[in-house]
């Protein structure tokens, strides 16, 4: 029955699709009458933003212990259906001398009451892929910002029914993606904004991570599950989010069209065999690749591999016409060699290598991120939260909150970083055939010039 379902399900969006010259067109909702888009939406400071913790299993108690370090925050509540997690996290709470915050668990519904609260500004939605875009559904309908841990949205009706929300109630809608605030990434941004590697033509990323150790730490084991469901790059925004930003997504550029394919699926066939399922119910491959072209006529390559034992990679590579960056396996930076006079040695291959360590040291230090004050490195490698980059994600949410300014990732990079899986699904289903990617700030991916913190200054 269930691999019926499943095909009933990807017949019914392959239905929901066209041709167009050799390219499969996914249509674009109108937006409602009355909405307009919320790029660079500020509203007004929040003195103490007031934050409730929906989901408190694997990442929530980490996001209850750093926003213990956070000025001008108050938690308000904490909810789990499991009561000794939400019991777990008060303990946190009361260890740094926090006001004790009111529980919530037991009921299905329990989420609903903590949202329905008039004390509450920030919804922290932290639990499985499916109760993310319900859970900030109904929080933005009571008038809560939302930050949504990755992925936000697993289809493009949820992807579109968030965009929708956040436009007609002016909240921010933000996903927790992380991996934008690591330090090589964010050293990396900086170079390329002040144009180290000239002119940004392809980018790579990808989440190459074993989770053999893992899968039965999800609550009932529900990510496997999600990956016998469903084909496509299911986890694809740690990879796609940092280049994204690289490459100005809709902020001067825009992703067009992507082709996606998967090998077969083994490994994830003979987890679900030993689990007493029939392994032909496992839809997933265990290698997912999708290959994007941009407006501007650049390409971007994702990768999405959870299931054989490679060694863990974000694949973070920028490619530009006067340089290059990467960070796996491991970090270096490449710029083309001062001129040099006669003609070339064709046996010196050391103008073809990377920089020395001592050249790195020295871009890393001039090209420092503009957010990464020497303050905020050093607290966020004290509190943590994978190498510290949980921490500058979330000092950075409440920043922005706390002095009226945009977001550093808004509704549209959660609809983009998101949308591969259900596309690239299509793609697979369809021979691996191009599918165009929509347009989800419908007509304005090119108002804005170039990706950009905001600061109070």
């Amino acid at each position: 029955m269930r691999k019926l379902a499943i095909i009933i399900i990807a017949a019914l969006s392959i239905a929901a699709c066209t041709s167009k010259v050799g390219i499969i067109h996914v249509k674009t909702p109108a937006r409602p009458a009355g909405q307009q888009d919320v790029l660079g939406l500020a509203l007004d400071p929040i003195d103490t933003v007031r934050v409730g913790f929906i989901g408190l299993g694997m990442r929530g108690p980490g996001a209850v212990e750093r926003f213990c370090y956070l000025h001008h925050t108050r938690i308000v509540a904490l909810c789990d259906v499991e009561e000794e997690n939400v019991a777990k996290c008060k303990e946190i709470t009361a260890r740094h001398s926090r006001p004790e915050p009111e529980g919530y668990s037991g009921g299905e519904d329990a989420w609903k009451q903590l949202c329905e609260r008039e004390d509450i500004n920030l919804v922290y939605i932290a639990t499985d892929w499916k109760t993310h875009t319900p859970m900030a559904l109904y929080a933005m309908e009571h008038g809560k910002h939302v930050a949504i841990e990755v992925p936000a949205a697993t289809s493009l009706d949820e992807i579109w029914a968030l965009v929708n929300m956040a436009e007609s109630k002016r909240l921010h809608c933000m996903m927790l993606e992380n991996c934008v605030y690591d330090f090589f990434e964010l050293t990396t941004l900086n170079m390329a904004q002040q144009g180290l590697f000239g002119e940004i033509i392809h980018t790579e990323g990808a989440y190459h991570h074993s989770l053999d150790e893992f899968w039965d730490e999800y609550w009932h084991s529900w990510r496997l599950d999600f990956n016998a469901e469903h084909k496509g790059d299911l986890y694809p925004t740690h990879g796609l989010g940092p280049v994204c930003q690289v490459m100005n997504i809709h902020r001067g550029d825009r992703m067009k069209t992507l082709t996606a394919m998967e090998t077969r699926s083994v490994v994830g066939r003979k987890l679900w065999k030993e689990r007493g399922h029939d392994p032909e119910e496992f839809q997933n491959g265990d290698e997912t690749m999708t290959m994007i072209t941009t407006e501007k006529g650049n390409t971007i390559l994702i990768e999405h591999d959870v299931m054989t034992p490679r060694p863990y990679n974000r694949m973070y590579q920028v490619v530009g016409t006067e340089g290059y960056a990467a960070k796996y396996p491991v970090q270096q930076y490449s710029l083309r060699p001062d001129r040099q006079e006669g003609a070339p040695d064709h046996e010196n291959l050391n103008s073809h290598r990377p920089v020395t360590p001592e050249v790195m040291k020295a871009l890393t230090e001039k090209y420092r991120s503009p957010i990464l004050t020497p303050e905020l490195e050093a607290m966020a490698k004290e509190v943590g939260g994978h190498g510290g980059m949980d921490f500058i994600m979330d000092y950075r949410l409440v920043y922005c909150l706390t002095n009226g300014l945009p977001l550093d990732m808004d509704v549209y990079d959660l609809a983009e970083w998101c949308c591969l899986s259900e596309l690239g699904a299509i793609s697979i289903a369809n021979g691996n055939a191009p599918v165009e990617i929509p347009d989800f700030t419908r007509g304005s991916w090119d108002r804005q010039k170039g990706f950009r913190y905001a600061f109070a200054d």
